[in-house]
């Protein structure tokens, strides 16, 4: 084996673990505060392609000048999930909370097959295409950039949550919420927020996916599955964790696909994910 492959295959899952780790934060945001698991979570993914896609096709908008129009219609749809379906769970069993957002995510995925059809579709020609060479290495110019905006994303998100009061309060509502709400923080605006900015990260993450993977129904439901393994990965609520469990996820699927065989890539990830749990139960970082 090379090392020119291996340093491939490193810059490769470092590039796509950016990735998964933007979508799992939303995830990871949105159990730290309600302690809701979003079981659509790979759907709203999905509807973040479709957007770009129709905006492409309808309107010839490129997803790097629709990234602000997606990222805003799933902001939206974050806020109308909570107050529409959400709030109303809330106080209901886990198993109702389940069923809710499981059920969403059904609905989701059959509203697209219904509308869209399960054809695969791509955007063509993208403003950001063809890949850089830098010595024996390639990259390509989507994944450079998808990698790079997610990385700016991550850290805007973080300054968000540590430095601003409204980042605070969200904060305060993660760690306790019925003494937030006693400190005269409005929890239940709180909860809305941080479903629309965890919907607005998969808004992020894919709209950049749109540029160089297949769009069609069910395209969120493996890189849900990277961000549920992610969450617990790095620590339910954790900021940092997504981060870097997503990178360390992308890592160990490229890695493994070149040094194994690409059939047992994913096996290895839910390896590794199994070897973290048994030693820290709670994850890396734990919450935020």
């Amino acid at each position: 084996m090379s090392r020119d492959l291996i340093i491939q295959a490193i810059v490769s899952g470092l590039l796509m673990g950016l990735i998964y780790a933007l979508v799992a934060v939303g995830l990871s945001l949105i159990f730290g505060l309600m302690e809701i698991v979003n079981f659509a979570h790979g759907e709203f993914l999905m509807i973040a392609m479709f957007s770009s896609f129709w905006l492409w096709f309808l309107a010839g908008l490129d997803p790097l000048l629709s990234l602000p129009l997606v990222v805003a219609i799933l902001g939206v749809a974050g806020l109308l999930v909570h107050f529409g379906i959400i709030r109303h769970l809330l106080s209901a069993p886990m198993l109702a909370q389940v069923c809710g957002t499981f059920g969403l995510a059904v609905a989701l995925r059959a509203g697209a097959q219904f509308l869209w059809t399960p054809d695969f579709r791509t955007i063509a020609n993208p403003w950001i295409a063809g890949r850089v060479q830098i010595g024996p290495i390639f990259i390509g110019q989507p994944q450079l950039v998808a990698g790079a905006i997610c990385l700016l994303a991550f850290v805007a998100l973080w300054l968000f949550v540590t430095r601003t009061e409204t980042g605070l309060a969200l904060q305060a509502t993660s760690q306790d919420r019925q003494a937030a709400s006693v400190m005269g923080i409005p929890t239940d605006r709180m909860s809305a927020l941080g479903w629309a900015i965890g919907l607005g990260c998969v808004g992020v993450a894919g709209s950049l996916l749109s540029t160089f993977f297949y769009i069609f129904p069910d395209v969120g439901v493996n890189f849900a599955l990277l961000a549920f393994v992610a969450v617990a990965l790095g620590g339910f609520g954790s900021i940092l964790g997504s981060l870097v469990a997503g990178i360390l996820i992308g890592l160990v699927e490229s890695l493994g696909g070149l040094l194994v065989d690409p059939s047992y890539k994913t096996l290895i990830v839910f390896g590794l994910y199994l070897a973290v749990v048994l030693v820290r139960p709670n994850g890396l970082f734990g919450r935020f």
